[in-house]
């Protein structure tokens, strides 16, 4: 937030014809501010303030225009909730559904902390239950909350702290704490914390747009995220076979099984997202009768839940993760897979939009029933001791299975990278161990190669002696 004391002021221009036809207008540092009356006298009034705040020799804020006496008032009159508040009502309309969500999950979590020191709710489960479903959801403001969360709301609103007081590290630290909690007090998921921090940043970021701050109080807090492990576990990684053997066990399923086992197939062939397969058309594919094939994805379908989308529906369609709104990623698929598409298609047919996969109601696949049906595979195909461990626990993990499997077969990383929409970073950063092999790999190759020039000098030169 940038103060200046070059401030200069026009005489009042009155515009007729409009709801507020005077308006006084003064710039700081060059920049031009104006505010609007409805009679020339509040005008005069409100000019007149302003240059008293000028004449007493007031900093006045370069984005705003204000003086910094008022800055101060309004930062003691505004609370951490209303700012919160405001954030979502600015974010919501070019937000997706899903984020929406996450973003209320998260505010959700902060704000009971950010409270008088020394106060607490009665009732915290009701609490967070109100800011999430109401104060942070746009979508409900159309009606009125029920009298449980409006009394829960009511003392949020008595209680929560001025913006100002997040200028004090230990409040940041509180903030920080909570999100680092569940609502019984233990530790959240690490991966949990860190996104909820990264929503406060920017809630803290729009209020230093807004000049309540001159840079995000989070900069000058100390704060240690928990551990997060990002490097895909080798132990949950299943071979070749032991795909082969679970996919066998898909198709070997009454009901759901036979559909679902091109489904989890597209994971482990083409490294998609569960989300990437649900989404997949007979328009994106291309098979021929011989040879390899490719897969065109174009996006995915995502579970946001109906109450945080504009139209009401349960699922919202994406871009690709990390791309463009029209990006698309082609990813070859070897013959033996686009032979099994065909075969499905065959059988199966595709929904009237022209998708693969579909539940018995011809919806999309619902996580929970392709989980059911994975989890049962498992079981079926699996040794004791493997069900035992981590090994293939999480129908993504064929996801990351294809990928390892890419980079053990000696593909390029980034090709790899490019097949599975990641960055080479990422790439890097997820799959160090299985790199560590091919690494090893490429040692070889280049020692081999070493002595077979090594070789052909000791030949060359016996030749010539």
């Amino acid at each position: 937030m940038a103060m200046s004391y070059k401030v200069r002021f026009w005489d009042i221009r009155e515009r007729p014809k409009r709801r507020k036809p005077f308006e006084v207008r003064w710039t700081v540092n060059g920049r031009e501010r104006s505010e609007s009356f409805i009679t020339k006298g509040l005008a005069d009034s409100r000019r007149g303030k302003l240059m008293t705040a000028a004449r007493d020799g007031q900093a006045f804020d370069e984005q705003t225009g204000l003086p910094a006496s008022e800055l101060r008032a309004i930062r003691q009159r505004t609370t951490w909730y209303d700012v919160a508040h405001a954030y979502i009502d600015e974010r919501w309309d070019r937000t997706p559904g899903n984020t929406r969500r996450t973003l209320a999950d998260a505010l959700a979590t902060i704000t009971p902390a950010l409270v008088r020191p020394g106060v607490a709710y009665s009732e915290p489960r009701v609490l967070r239950r109100a800011l999430y479903s109401w104060a942070f959801n746009k979508k409900a403001w159309g009606g009125e909350p029920s009298d449980e969360w409006r009394h829960a709301l009511d003392w949020v609103q008595r209680n929560s702290l001025p913006v100002s007081e997040l200028l004090e590290p230990d409040t940041v630290r509180r903030a920080l704490g909570a999100l680092s909690r569940k609502i019984d007090g233990k530790p959240a998921a690490a991966k949990t914390a860190v996104r909820k921090r990264s929503a406060f940043s920017e809630v803290l970021g729009t209020a230093v747009d807004k000049g309540y701050f001159t840079e995000n109080p989070l900069v000058r807090v100390k704060w240690q995220p928990p551990a997060v492990s990002e490097a895909v576990d080798p132990a949950c990684v299943p071979n070749p076979t032991q795909v082969a053997r679970l996919l066998a066990a898909v198709g070997g399923q009454r009901g759901r099984g036979p559909h679902l086992e091109a489904f989890f197939g597209c994971m482990y062939y083409a490294a998609m997202r569960p989300a990437e397969v649900i989404h997949l058309r007979l328009s994106q594919c291309h098979l021929p009768k011989a040879g390899w094939g490719m897969l065109n994805l174009t996006g995915g379908v995502v579970t946001a839940g109906k109450g945080w989308t504009d139209d009401g529906s349960v699922y919202e369609v994406h871009s690709l993760k990390r791309r463009a709104l029209k990006a698309t990623r082609p990813v070859p698929i070897p013959p033996s897979f686009v032979n099994t598409l065909r075969e499905h298609i065959d059988r199966f047919g595709v929904t009237p939009d022209g998708r693969l996969f579909r539940n018995a109601a011809g919806n999309y696949v619902e996580a929970a029933a392709y989980g059911t049906t994975w989890a049962r595979a498992r079981a079926k195909a699996l040794a004791d001791h493997e069900q035992a461990s981590l090994l293939a626990k999480r129908p993504y993990d064929l996801r990351q299975a294809g990928i390892s499997f890419w980079l053990h077969s000696g593909v390029d990383p980034a090709e790899c990278a490019r097949r599975a929409s990641q960055s080479i970073q990422v790439l890097f950063q997820y799959y160090a161990k299985f790199l560590d092999g091919l690494q090893e790999h490429s040692n070889r190759l280049i020692e081999e190669s070493m002595q077979e020039w090594n070789r052909r000098s000791t030949d060359d030169a016996s030749a010539t002696d």
